[in-house]
This record gives structure tokens, sequence and C-alpha cells, in this order.
């Protein structure tokens, strides 16, 4: 089935009915594997539409294909070697010998490096082999796991590979284990006692779910902004979330009863993040503006009392420059005229 949203979903034809476990796209195709039906265990398209039925090299419980590096990887649960097989176009596929012959359960790609996870089940599989790494997908090497568990996913994103795991029922510390370098591996504690079946990045987070053996779906969805640090979600409703992936904004989960849930809430958290960001940015830009602003607005206020200062003083200049030509000229008039001023003959009677 096939969705351009995550919400309205559209049922469309296999190329066999097969048990088809996991799904990948690279390079402009999708890529799916399955259980059973050899010798057309895969099958392939373009649009997630129309399919064709591939030739596998060997009939084996294929469980994880992923892809990377310009080529197509995935790994098999149990069967006949190789429990490895690659391809450059997820047509024609060549098999790989597997670090070991254990229960492959998913494998993925990032910084470089495929890395690969196994179940436990198998008496006698020990922690130092349930995990294998190839630069390639071709040479495989056997690294050791954080803890004796059924490791079931495993993903990558900012800079960490992250695991997931059924096992250690009680004991929530070791359920989750990542990887700076997919070769040395941390226990971390889970968010719940769940049997935690798929992990998945985007968006800056991580997110698991888990399937109804354990756990109440108050926490049936838990997720980490590190890997490390888990909070647990709940569930849109009480099912056996088996699958969960990331694409165009959206976390889209599946269930082994047909039911599928969405989230776009961490979307909407990041958008909202970079809302406020986008919006301080904006205000310091508007701040910065409306101080240069009011610099300008000052300076040239300053400018125009200056201006205003020079004109008064040129004023008082002129004016104390008329005050004293006009003295100067009463002073020359009062000369002039004492100076013209004839005298007064004093009259004295005689007796």
């Amino acid at each position: 089935m096939t969705s351009p949203d995550g919400i309205t979903w559209t049922s469309r034809s296999a190329a066999a009915g097969n048990d088809w476990w996991s799904v990948t796209f690279g390079n402009g195709l999708f890529v799916a594997v399955s259980y059973d039906g050899s010798p057309n265990q895969i099958m392939t398209s373009p649009d997630g539409i129309n399919w064709t039925s591939r030739t596998s090299v060997a009939n084996n419980v294929k469980t994880s294909v992923t892809y990377g590096n310009g080529i197509f990887v995935s790994v098999s649960w149990t069967g006949a070697t190789p429990r490895v097989e690659t391809s450059p176009d997820g047509i024609t596929w060549t098999g790989r010998t597997a670090a070991a012959a254990n229960l492959w359960r998913s494998v993925t790609y990032g910084n470089g490096l495929f890395v690969a996870v196994a179940e436990n089940v198998v008496i006698g599989v020990a922690a130092a082999n349930r995990v294998m790494t190839s630069p390639d997908g071709i040479t495989w090497t056997l690294r050791a796991a954080a803890a004796n568990n059924t490791w079931v996913s495993v993903t990558y994103g900012n800079g960490l590979f992250v695991a997931t795991s059924w096992a250690d029922k009680g004991n929530i510390a070791n359920r989750v284990m990542t990887s700076p370098d997919g070769i040395t591996w941390t226990s971390r504690t889970a968010a719940a006692d769940n049997y935690w079946s798929s992990v998945t990045y985007g968006n800056n987070l991580f997110v698991a779910v888990s399937t109804l053996d354990s756990g109440t779906i108050s926490n049936r969805v838990m997720t980490s902004s590190d890997g490390i640090n888990w909070t647990s979600l709940t569930a849109a409703v009480d099912d056996t979330w088996s699958s969960v992936t990331y694409a165009n904004g959206l976390f889209v989960a599946v269930s082994g009863n047909g039911q599928v849930m969405t989230s776009g809430l961490f979307t909407l958290i990041a958008d909202m993040t970079a809302k406020v960001q986008a919006a301080a940015t904006a205000k310091a830009a508007a701040d910065a503006q409306a101080a240069a602003s009011a610099k300008a607005q000052q300076d040239h206020d300053n400018a125009l009392a200056l201006g205003i200062i020079a004109l008064g003083i040129g004023a008082v200049e002129q004016g104390l420059s008329t005050l004293t030509l006009t003295a100067t000229k009463k002073t020359a008039i009062s000369k002039s005229a004492v100076k013209n001023t004839k005298p007064v003959k004093k009259v004295v009677k005689k007796k």
C-alpha cells in the first residue's frame, strides 16, 4: 500500500503473495525482501505502485534491506549460506559471506558503514557476535553488542547508530544500545520495559515503537533527541506496532494487524522552534535597525541643534556688530552736535 501523505492509503498489488518483511529506497528504486517465495523473494518498483519480482541468490528468510554507498544490501534471519546479498541496481544480486551464521534481523547504513544486528535465540550466540559491520557490504567483521539481547532494529542519525531489542524482560536498562562508529557499543536505558521492534530517525529525533507483547498504550512509543535519553509517548491505539519510518515531515508506523498511525507533532515542534528562532533573528535585526535609525536620528538632531546654535551665535555676533556700529554712530553724532553748538552768551543787566 502507498500514501502521498501517510494518511490516505491505497492498496497495491505485490509482485508475489509473499510475506514481505522489509522495504527500502535508493537510487530511484524501491526494493522489498520477503520471508518466503523462492526464488522471487525480492521485488522492485520505481514508483511504489508497480512491482516486479527479482531472483534472489538463496532461499533464506530475508528480514531487512537497506541502501548505501551505491549498493543495496539484504540480510537473512535463517537459511543457507550466504546470509548477505548485495546488488548495485536491485535487480541482479550476489551472495556475500556474513561474519557469522547468526539470525541477522536488521541492517542500516550510515557514516560510510553498513551495520547489521542479530537476535539471540540460537544457543551459543554470544554478545561478541551480534553485530557485524562492513564498509562496502561485501566484507563483514563481527563486533561485540552491548548486551545479550534480541537486537531487532538498527538505524543511523545525527552521527549515531542506535539499536533496539526485545530481550531481557524486566530490565529496561539495556534495551537500547548506541555507537558513534558501529564498532563500540554502549547500553542505554529504554523508556519502558517493552519489546522495541523498530527504530528510525528523522527531523532531529529518534523514534521507536513496540509490539503488543508488553507495555501499555501509554508507552508504546518512545523518542529521543540524542539516542541516549528516552521518553515514553502514547500510541494512537493499543496494537502490535512492528515498524516505523520517517519521510516528508511525517513519522509513519504500521502494525501487524494492518493499522497505521502517523505523527507530525515532532515536525510541528521543530517548525515552532524554527519559527521562534526566525522570529528572534528578525526581532534582533529589527532592533538593530531601530537602533541604527535612532542613532541616525540622534545624529541628525545633534547636527540640527549644532546648526541652530551656530546660527544663534552668528545672530548674536551680528547683533553685537550692529549694536557696536550703532553705538559708534551715536557717539559720532553726539560729538558733532557738541562741536556745532554755539556758546550761549550770558546777559547781565546793569543797575
